[in-house]
């Protein structure tokens, strides 16, 4: 009993738990927590089966995707130095076994990352992930949503459930391209604080009066403003998945134009540099924007291929905009001494 035992120690990985980082609580870069650090996984030694069990364990359903090259960030610490070998029935990571190394010599550049069926809504159509057709995840087959009284509280909850920025719009008529297969919900109603789609009211799954020609679409905002108000803050830009701080010396009053737009705030009032709103995290955007000032949204913006300066967190520009009401702007104004 005892060789039974050793060897099953050493053909199964001691790994205490397991989360999905950088997504929402269903998706995101494959952590394994073993002794008492975490370890991300690299992405050629993780298939199928693996993201099973993660997913199982989770209670997340089935997996959808599995995603290589950091697609939610690069991790920090470990790497994790022994190969899953799931078979896919296993209840929980824990259960696995393991190969004694690496087929592969990783780095974070190669932490895997895993989309698992419990995050059910994509947008599909748009020039960006969160922009386009609303679709949903239902017994392994997406479908539509219809735009019969669909608003921009029902906008916020699908932007909020992708974790993208605010919603700026909610479209209707197939503005993004009819779809195809089911139209899963009909009659939508959230309150705008629901944390999922799943969650709103709806005639019921499947269940409609609705064709293609009417596929609800969502526009997310694509940039934010963060440690002040709605209308003020550090500038940070979705970027993938995950968002990037913006370089002072790469951003100008073209480029704030766009965002206090975006943002339906009114006109730019102060570009404010060296981290005026703090210094923030994770990346900092590595191309320059070259907004001419009159477009719609960010992405709408070319981009030259790199910075001409090398930035830093005590680089992160931040925005200020007027409100859309003008005594409050006049008051902003003045408080800045312009």
């Amino acid at each position: 009993r005892i060789l039974t035992f050793s060897l099953y120690l050493l053909h199964h990985a001691n790994i205490l738990g397991v989360r999905l980082i950088g997504g929402l609580r269903c998706s995101g870069r494959v952590e394994l927590f073993h002794g008492k650090t975490w370890a991300t996984v690299c992405d050629a030694d993780f298939d199928q089966q693996d993201a099973e069990v993660v997913c199982r364990e989770l209670g997340c359903g089935a997996p959808v995707e599995v995603l290589g090259a950091a697609a939610f960030g690069r991790g920090e610490g470990q790497v994790w130095t022994k190969e899953l070998l799931c078979r896919g029935n296993e209840s929980d990571i824990h259960s696995c076994e393991t190969s004694s190394k690496l087929k592969h010599d990783c780095s974070h550049d190669n932490d895997v990352g895993v989309v698992c069926a419990a995050d059910i809504v994509r947008l599909v159509g748009g020039s960006s992930r969160c922009a386009g057709r609303v679709e949903v995840l239902h017994r392994g087959q997406w479908g539509t949503v219809c735009g019969d009284h669909w608003d921009m509280r029902d906008a916020a909850v699908v932007c909020r459930e992708l974790g993208c920025g605010e919603a700026v719009d909610a479209v209707g008529n197939a503005h993004f391209g009819p779809g195809s297969g089911p139209i899963w919900l009909d009659d939508v109603t959230c309150s705008g604080s629901e944390s999922t789609l799943k969650n709103c009211g709806s005639r019921g799954l499947g269940v409609n009066d609705c064709g293609h020609g009417k596929d609800a679409g969502v526009i997310c905002s694509g940039v934010r403003l963060v440690s002040g108000s709605h209308c003020s803050g550090r500038v940070e830009v979705l970027h993938g998945k995950n968002w990037a701080t913006v370089c002072d010396a790469d951003f100008d009053q073209q480029d704030a134009e766009v965002v206090c737009r975006e943002l339906g705030c009114g006109p730019p009032v102060k570009v404010l540099s060296a981290a005026a709103f703090g210094r923030g995290e994770g990346q900092v955007w590595t191309e320059e924007l070259q907004c001419r000032g009159n477009e719609s949204d960010i992405y709408s913006c070319p981009t030259s291929s790199s910075l001409k300066d090398s930035c830093s967190h005590d680089n992160d520009v931040g925005l200020l905009c007027a409100t859309k009401f003008p005594d409050l702007s006049k008051v902003l104004t003045c408080a800045l001494g312009e």
